[in-house]
């Protein structure tokens, strides 16, 4: 049975050959214990088909080995990058993979991302959250976990219908449809994908970090991915008041996250190495430094300071020798330190550049607008040292990409000499504007957006990190509007059962969706005849084919 979507050789997974091999295994096992009554070799093949992945370090190898196939492959050719949505719950995970398979036939390059955002806002004891990893670390690999509990289960449920098809096409004494079904069990795609998890800034210290990697790895994450903000005043990317370590201490988080792969065996693991030094103003520490030029003194020379003497020094000052110079940085009420305005980008390109030359695969640059120049121009730099850069790319919600990408066409034409008269730049977002020219053209970049940057930008990821939280919150609204409206019943019937049936999707059969038909099957297996099973005629699920 081929469990590998892309065609890839699976170094982590040595499974079974065909469903006839898987069979015939277990029909040479039964054989052998007398006493085992009533056991079905067929049964036992499909239940071992179904849970294929056994641990959550054989998700994790898999997936790695699947994500550095992708790698290699967008190395080759920059239009093979990949995608990903954040999910916040497993039964969401589930349904994209399934909609992706229903839609395009193969989950090819389509990940899964893990956003410590939305666990903080959704998924902690505490209630809602911001973004500063208060929430409880324990919920991470609980949630991955939770998503691959989800996935196997779709492949389960998949198969099962195949294997009932099997059964009909059998008593039907159809061989051809009999022949087809066992190579679309031989040939089935998997579910489960690569998962890109947000472990923050390692909640603590490098041992922490690698503690809490071990967890995320041990439920199934491949890749994790870590910023180089400070733990106990981690901020939102997309939000003020960011605060940044010297290098030294992000390595270590990096160096602990890879121990953690390579002691659970995951060779292939990945590390995203977030820098937010874009828009992060100040740091905790200044860092250490032994020799003119050494990576210590790199971050500390994009501190703002002001030179002093020896006499000038104040009681508590922290001074600085450079080049003969002394030179007193400036520190704020909090203790911290700022660094000088419009560094950002050259302390971005520092931080990739150390990154990726102590032991990161992918690059995060976050951002505070969507602009492909802006990315690439950083990216270009970075190339310059390490030629096979490439990024993951945080297509974010926190962005207005409507208001963007209009300032982007305004300023375009403006430039070209092009007649802007009708357009007032101050309120492009007006819904008025939306069959404009340059509507139409802000429309198209934003649609070939990602294709656009991973050619020019090195962007081999893109994710949107926030997306189901929208999606969910838009979709109670409209509902809740029609169904306690004046449309009552007819509001959520034409708006959703209808929708979901005149669209194909799965889930109208709830029921079959929890398992029930997994459940009624393995009551036939266990009980035979006997078995009270839930899908008779009296089933409602009956109404929906």
């Amino acid at each position: 049975m081929n469990f590998q979507p892309h065609g890839i050789s699976d170094r982590a997974i040595e499974g079974p050959a065909s469903y006839k091999s898987e069979v015939e295994a277990a029909e040479a096992l039964l054989k052998t214990k007398e006493t085992w009554n009533g056991v079905s070799a067929e049964a036992v093949a499909r239940m071992r088909l179904q849970n294929r992945f056994k641990t959550g370090l054989d998700i994790a190898r898999y997936t790695a080995a699947l994500m550095r196939a992708d790698m290699a492959a967008y190395d080759a050719d920059s239009s093979k990058y990949t995608q990903s949505l954040g999910v916040w719950h497993g039964f969401i995970a589930q349904q994209k993979m399934i909609s992706i398979k229903k839609h395009f036939g193969s989950t090819e390059r389509r990940y899964l991302y893990l956003s410590g955002w939305m666990i903080a806002a959704l998924r902690s004891e505490f209630g809602p959250l911001p973004d500063q990893s208060m929430h409880e670390k324990t919920s991470v690999p609980a949630l991955i976990a939770e998503l691959y509990t989800f996935l196997r289960q779709a492949d389960s449920r998949e198969l099962n219908d195949i294997f009932r098809s099997l059964d009909a096409a059998r008593k039907d004494g159809d061989k051809a449809k009999e022949k087809a079904l066992i190579e679309k069990i031989d040939n089935f795609q998997t579910h489960v994908v690569p998962i890109i998890a947000d472990i923050d800034a390692g909640f603590g210290n490098a041992e922490a970090t690698y503690l809490l990697a071990k967890k995320m790895i041990e439920a199934g994450a491949c890749a994790l991915q870590i910023e180089n903000q400070v733990s106990d005043e981690k901020q939102c990317g997309h939000q003020d008041g960011k605060v940044t370590v010297p290098h030294e201490v992000f390595l270590a988080k990096i160096r602990a996250c890879r121990h953690a792969f390579l002691e659970l065996g995951v060779e292939d693991g990945i590390i995203v190495t977030r820098t937010d030094s874009l828009g992060a103003g100040l740091t905790q520490q200044i860092a250490v430094s032994h020799t003119p030029g050494d990576l210590g003194d790199q971050y500390n020379s994009f501190l703002d300071c002001e030179e002093v003497s020896a006499a000038d020094a104040r009681n508590g000052d922290v001074i600085i020798n450079r080049n003969g110079k002394l030179l007193r940085p400036k520190r704020l009420a909090s203790n911290l330190y700022q660094f000088r305005p419009g560094t950002g980008v050259d302390r971005c390109v520092l931080d990739c550049i150390t990154s990726l030359q102590n032991g990161a695969d992918l690059l995060w640059i976050e951002t505070e607008k969507p602009h492909i120049e802006q990315i690439a121009e950083m990216v270009d730099r970075i190339r310059e040292v390490v030629p096979n850069a490439k990024l993951t790319y945080n297509n974010s919600p926190s962005f207005n990409w409507t208001l963007n990408f209009r300032w982007q066409v305004y300023d375009a034409m403006k430039k070209a000499g092009k007649d802007v008269s009708q357009y007032n730049r101050a309120e492009l977002m007006k819904a008025e504007y939306d069959n404009t020219p340059l509507a139409i053209e802000a429309d198209e970049r934003i649609r070939t957006f990602q294709a656009d940057s991973a050619k020019r930008a090195g962007i081999f990821h893109h994710l949107i990190t926030l997306p189901t939280y929208h999606t969910a919150a838009l979709s109670t609204d409209n509902l809740a509007k029609e169904y306690f409206g004046e449309q009552g019943m007819l509001g959520y019937v034409k708006n959703v059962q209808r929708a979901e049936i005149r669209q194909g999707i799965a889930c109208v059969r709830h029921q079959n969706m929890a398992g029930s038909d997994i459940g009624d099957d393995h009551k036939e297996y266990f009980a035979g005849e006997a078995a009270l099973k839930a899908g008779g005629a009296h089933n409602t699920m009956n109404q929906f084919g």
